[in-house]
């Protein structure tokens, strides 16, 4: 009889992406584990559970080869979290419907895809970037939020409180 797998705890995957990433930068040349924190950090500070910031910690390393897609599949993690970090993985050539409606479409991925828009979306981090990757990526980052249906400025827990006060 094989004994149950003990799932990881939230500060074991954090130490596991700050580890898998340690030496990325991101397009300004920080560290990009800062990128992964502020994403998780803003997953938490929008309600998020311990599974999405789980994933938050996840959301760019196989994506970015940080961690090899088997290393995610065998992960003692909960289902829902290699959903989630599978649903905004962007795969090579992949149109931007499919994955925008892969997120829509995958419990609490949202959320996550919301707090990583934010933070790269962030006019500090933009504004250390060439003029014209800066405008690329603004409107990069505009499409993709228009196409999950999140309104500027607005999170999806103030949209969702919005709508139940409406039918209020």
């Amino acid at each position: 009889m094989t004994e149950p797998h003990t799932r990881l705890t939230l500060s074991e995957v954090e130490a596991i992406a700050r580890e898998a990433h340690a030496e990325q930068r991101d397009k300004a040349g920080r560290p990009y584990t800062e990128h992964l924190a502020a994403v998780a950090e803003g997953v938490r500070i929008r309600g998020g559970s311990d599974e999405q910031i789980a994933a938050a910690w996840l959301h760019d390393a196989v994506e970015d080869d940080a961690l090899p897609a088997r290393w995610l599949a065998e992960a003692a993690l909960p289902q829902q979290v290699k959903d989630m970090v599978l649903a905004v993985t962007r795969r090579d050539g992949e149109d931007l419907r499919a994955y925008t409606r892969r997120i829509l479409d995958t419990p609490g991925a949202l959320l996550i895809k919301e707090s990583d828009l934010a933070h790269n979306a962030d006019p500090a981090r933009l504004a250390v970037l060439e003029p014209a990757t800066r405008t690329r990526l603004t409107e990069k980052y505009a499409q993709v939020r228009a196409m999950l249906g999140l309104t500027p400025g607005e999170s999806t827990a103030e949209q969702s409180v919005q709508a139940n006060t409406a039918k209020d």
